[in-house]
This record gives C-alpha cells, sequence and structure tokens, in this order.
C-alpha cells in the first residue's frame, strides 16, 4: 500500500552531479565528522568535493566550502556570478563560497542583489544561530530541505537531504496528485512527507525553529513600446546572444552544444562557432517517426556554421532498454518522455570526450515561443465582444443549437475555455481535468489530497509579477513550473547521468534581463511567434530555422507503442503492476490503455507514458517493509 512505502535508501549510481548536502542543529554542541568521511558518498558524485563541520553542523559541497569568521560555514553548488568586482575577484581567487561568505558578513540577506549565475547555497551562521539557503532565478541547481526536531537537513536532491536528516522518506498523496497532473512535481512540495524543496529565485531562512521562504527577485517586463525602437533593440540582441553564449564558456575543457535545429540551439551552435571554440561540435538526435524526426533542420544550421554534427537515431529498442534505468535516475517521479533522447544525445557528447554541453533550453520562455501562448489571443478576441451580447446572444444561441451540427461543438468549447481565466485556461486539455477524480483515484487516496491544489499554485505564480500582461504573465508562470521543474531538471540530471555538465546560456543574467525589456507585442506580433527575435536574427540565422513550426526532442511514444510489440509489453505490464498499488482505480488503467488503443495515440500515449515511468519510478527507488529485505 500507498502508505507503507518509503524511499529505497540504497546508494545511487555516481554521476557528474554539482550538489551540496548538510545538517544544522543549534541545540546539538557535538562536533560531528560525517560530511569529511562521507562526503562523496552522500553526494553520489564523481566530482570533487570539500567539507566543513563544528559544533551543530556538518555541510559538503561540489563547488566549495568555507568557514564563516565568527562561526559556521559555507557550502555552494554551482557557478555564482557576483556583480561587485571584489567579490568576482575574490570568487575567482579563493573561490565561490569564499566570496559568498564575505557577501553574506557584509550584506546579510542583500547579498541577493550582489548575485546571481546559475547556484544553490546554504550559509550556516553559528553565532546567529541561523541558516540561509537559496537557489538561482531559474532554479538551475536544486535545494531540498526538511525541519525536524529543530534540526535543518538539506541536499541538492531528496535523497541527500533525507539522508543528512536520517529520514525515511515516506511518500505522500499530494506529491503523487501533483506528479499526474503535471508529469513532475512542481516546488515547493515534494513526493515525499515532510520534505520541501525551493522554487525559482527563492531563498529559506531557518531561525528559531521555524523556517520561512522567500522570493528575492521578480523580473520587471517592459509592456509599452516607449522610448524604444524594434531596430535598435534588434541590433542589441545578437550582442547580448554573442555576450551570453561567451560567459558559459566558463568550465574549460571541451565543448559541445545540443542542436534540435530549432531557435535557440541553432543559436547557440551558431555563436559558439563564431566565438572561435576549436573542435566544438553539435550534437542532435533523430526518430524515424513521421512528424518527430528534426534531423534534416538540424543538419541545415550545422552546414550553414560550419559545425560538425554528430548524429544517433534514437529507436524503440533503445527506449525499451534504457526506460527503466533512466526513471529511476530522478529522485522524484518524472514524466517528460524527451529525457530519454536528452540522455541519449548526452551520452553520445561524453562518448565523444565532450566536458561541457550548451543547451539551448529557456529561449522560448523569455521570448514568446510557446504556442501555448498564441492561443490565448485567440481566445482575447472573444472577451473583446460586448458582454450582453455574449452572455445574452452567443452564448445561449450554441447551448440551444444541436450538438450534430457541423462546428457547434467546437463553438462550445471555444466559448467554454474563454470564459475560463488565464492560468487555468492553459490546463484546459490536462488529463485530470478531462476525467474525474473519483474515476481516477481511490476514495482513500482522494481524501488524504487537495485536488484544488495545482491550480492554486498556478494561480498564486502568475500573479506574482508587478504590472505585467498575460502574455508577461505566463512567461514567468513557465520559469518556475516548465523551466525549473521540468526541462531543466530534464536536461541537467540526464547530463549528469552522462556523465557532461551542461550550460543554459538562453539564461543568462544579463540576457534574460534584456528579454524582460522587449515590449509584449513585438515578442508575439499577429500570431507569429518569436516575431521580434526571428526578424532580428534574420540573415544570420537559417532561414529555413526562422521559417519552421516548433518541435524538439519530442519522443514518439505514442505512436511507437502501437509499432512495436515489446515497447507496448513494458507499458502495459508496468499498468498492471500499478493496480495493485492501491491508489489508481484498476477499471481507469484498463481505460487508459483502451484509449491508446482506439482515440489519439499521441495524446492518450503521454497518458500511458506517465502512468508507466510511475510504476517504474515507484518499483526503482521506492520499497516497503515485506520488500525491504530483498532490496
Amino acid at each position: 500500500m500507498l502508505k507503507d512505502m518509503v524511499r529505497n535508501s540504497k546508494a545511487a549510481m555516481p554521476m557528474r552531479r554539482h550538489a551540496l548536502a548538510g545538517m544544522y542543529s543549534p541545540r546539538t554542541q557535538t562536533e560531528r565528522t560525517d560530511a569529511t568521511g562521507q562526503g562523496p558518498g552522500l553526494l553520489c558524485t564523481t566530482l570533487p568535493v570539500s567539507a566543513e563541520c563544528g559544533d551543530g553542523f556538518d555541510t559538503v559541497a561540489t563547488g566549495g566550502t568555507c568557514c564563516l569568521p565568527d562561526g559556521g560555514a559555507v557550502a555552494v553548488a554551482g557557478r555564482p556570478t557576483f556583480s561587485e568586482a571584489a567579490l568576482e575577484a575574490l570568487a575567482h581567487s579563493q573561490g565561490p563560497a569564499a566570496a559568498l561568505a564575505k557577501a553574506y558578513t557584509e550584506h546579510d540577506k542583500d547579498l541577493f542583489s550582489r548575485i546571481g549565475g546559475a547556484f544553490s547555497f546554504c550559509i550556516i551562521d553559528t553565532q546567529s544561530q541561523r541558516a540561509l539557503a537559496a537557489v538561482d532565478r531559474f532554479g538551475q541547481y536544486s535545494f531540498y530541505y526538511r525541519l525536524e526536531d529543530d534540526t535543518f537537513a538539506f541536499g541538492s536532491e531528496a535523497g541527500m537531504a533525507l539522508d543528512s536528516a536520517g529520514a525515511e522518506g515516506k511518500l505522500e498523496e499530494q506529491g503523487l496528485y501533483n506528479y499526474l497532473y503535471f508529469h513532475m512535481v512542481p516546488g515547493p512540495g515534494t513526493v515525499y512527507a515532510a520534505l520541501d524543496k525551493l522554487p525559482a529565485a527563492h531563498y529559506v531562512e531557518f531561525s528559531n525553529g521555524l523556517c520561512r521562504r522567500v522570493n528575492y527577485w521578480l523580473p520587471r517586463f517592459r509592456e509599452s513600446t516607449s522610448g524604444v525602437t524594434f531596430v535598435d533593440m534588434g541590433r542589441q540582441l545578437k550582442e547580448a546572444l554573442s555576450a551570453a553564449v561567451d560567459r558559459s564558456r566558463v568550465n574549460g575543457g571541451r565543448i559541445g552544444a545540443f542542436l534540435s535545429g530549432g531557435l535557440d540551439s541553432s543559436t547557440v551552435t551558431g555563436l559558439m562557432s563564431e566565438l572561435g571554440e576549436q573542435g566544438a561540435e553539435a550534437y542532435s538526435i533523430g526518430f524515424a517517426a513521421e512528424g518527430y524526426d528534426e534531423m534534416a533542420f538540424a543538419r541545415i544550421t550545422a552546414k550553414h556554421f560550419g559545425v560538425r554534427l554528430n548524429e544517433y537515431y534514437v529507436t524503440p529498442e533503445d527506449v525499451v532498454d534504457a526506460l527503466p534505468l533512466v526513471a529511476c535516475q530522478y529522485d522524484e517521479p518524472f514524466g517528460n518522455s524527451s529525457a530519454l533522447p536528452a540522455y541519449f544525445c548526452a551520452k553520445m557528447a561524453a562518448e565523444h570526450g565532450v566536458d561541457t554541453l550548451l543547451a539551448g533550453d529557456g529561449g522560448d520562455e523569455i521570448f514568446g515561443g510557446n504556442e501555448r501562448y498564441q492561443r490565448q489571443e485567440v481566445f482575447a478576441h472573444y472577451a473583446r465582444i460586448p458582454g450582453f451580447l455574449r452572455r445574452g446572444l452567443v452564448e445561449p444561441l450554441t447551448r440551444l443549437l444541436p450538438a450534430s451540427l457541423p462546428l457547434v461543438g467546437k463553438a462550445r468549447s471555444y466559448i467554454e475555455q474563454a470564459n475560463t481565466p488565464l492560468p487555468d485556461r492553459l490546463q484546459s486539455y490536462n488529463f485530470l481535468h478531462r476525467h474525474a477524480a473519483e474515476d481516477i483515484f481511490t476514495a482513500e487516496f482522494l481524501s488524504a489530497t487537495n485536488t484544488g491544489l495545482p491550480l492554486e499554485l498556478l494561480r498564486a505564480i502568475y500573479q506574482l509579477p508587478d504590472h505585467a500582461g498575460d502574455l508577461h504573465r505566463m512567461l514567468y508562470l513557465d520559469w518556475q513550473i516548465t523551466l525549473a521543474d521540468n526541462d531543466l531538471r530534464k536536461v541537467s540530471q540526464m547530463c549528469a547521468f552522462a556523465g557532461v555538465d551542461v550550460v543554459y546560456p538562453m539564461l543568462d543574467d544579463a540576457l534574460v534581463e534584456f528579454a524582460c525589456s522587449v515590449p509584449a507585442q513585438w515578442k508575439i506580433r499577429q500570431g507569429d511567434l518569436r516575431h521580434f527575435y526571428k526578424e532580428s536574427l534574420r540573415g544570420w540565422l537559417p532561414s529555413a530555422t526562422i521559417d519552421k513550426s516548433k518541435k524538439g526532442f519530442g519522443l514518439p511514444f505514442g505512436v511507437w507503442m502501437r509499432t512495436y510489440n515489446p515497447l507496448r509489453e513494458l507499458a502495459y505490464d508496468n499498468l498492471l503492476k500499478l493496480k495493485q498499488r492501491g491508489f489508481i482505480q484498476p477499471q481507469f488503467l484498463d481505460r487508459a490503455i483502451e484509449m491508446h488503443q482506439s482515440e489519439h495515440a499521441a495524446y492518450y500515449g503521454e497518458l500511458v507514458w506517465i502512468l508507466t515511468v510511475l510504476e517504474l519510478w515507484l518499483t526503482g527507488r521506492t520499497t516497503t517493509p515485506e520488500t525491504a529485505t530483498s532490496t
């Protein structure tokens, strides 16, 4: 049963992961030595680690540690940057932990106005008896934490925080519900009871036995075109992009780039070549499935910029072989199917001796490139019809007309969605809104779950930016949900698993600030997604790249499952196992299979996928008292 399931504490496979972990208990005055003795094992990393320990605390990190002058320590993972020249110089000479220690000592929490880059850190101040931990503006590095009996335990992954706390990690119904809603588990919640994680651009302060979570940064979006011109900002775009890619080449070693053939990966690859990265190559994934393969566009970009392209075609056999292993590399269930192509791409790069991959993730979310943004403008047209006409004529008429008449069903669907406010409307096609909760979950499971929580979370995030229109609010929502908890987690974890570092130039702080200054009406114009970006780079990027529709590394799972028996057997066998878990209605699982076989293969294939991945994750990452001895 679900209530008996806990995290499997078996050691995970070491990865090239940037991480930190530790604990702090102000009441403990006995020096601990766990961090120095078990650091590499606790972080499960192939990277060098450093550690600090003292009265009531220990911590270990890959990005460096150092002592605070009046007691305590700093631990950091990732690549923080500092706006003050003195702090940046200190980071270069003595490491980022030393710079953070100085920033904290001099500025306390005002240090957040002086730090950028990609990072997570924890500062333990024993003199003030508090801990201060944070993640960067896009949550490129995770931070999990748990408070129990006045002990603050933390880690870059759920398992690290739980191990630091000596806790089992029992599964929580709400976390599983959130997974099935979002296909991942967004912060601040997790799939484990009494364990939280920091959302992007947040810090948590532990003091006086309590934890307080704070959003320390919000973007300032420009809505008006007053004072700026399209042409001038277009010239600045190329410079901002080039500087962002240049700043991403900080790790040393051999650099390569993901290349899907889309706008962002093509931009990053082109700039990597122009900046003279010697021997840099691009890596791309293809699929032998109609409507999914983007390799032709990747080849166009590579030829255009004179970059060698390395190709790999993922097969259904690859999915069957790799999925059980890949599903277990995440410390929480993770249902983004493009994790597999990301893994095979990173693995190919690692085998070619690449140390760091540049990824284009984030461009659509800062420059307005996702189709759901454009679709909302279609619904906005309805709101422009006077209310008395909508309520007094249009809506009564569509209710009276027979649904069998052509377009009546579509008209009703359009009006229903148009009358649904943002951000709720973005979830119109969510599986958990298309089916009644009681048809999916057991009554016992639902009694422990707030089914309204996902929408509450989305609404709260959507309202945060000040003086922002609908488009910019949707962008910010995607920064928190689509990027921090989904796409970045997907790519970063698969790169770590494959043995390479990854950097995201499109999320460079200065580039993001520039993107925020681009008016909303330029980002999408008359239905043209990323209008400003494409027109500003026309003539530099290949025309085929600018004019293509967006696809990416999406996996044709639903299509392949109908044509490749071993993949279908893998999925259906795991759905049968999921029936025994006792929280999803067996009839719904049967219905999911039936819908995939008889209706839209891609749409319902995604449902089968997230359920299959969930069972594979439960099998590999959890245990029960009955099976503990065998694991």
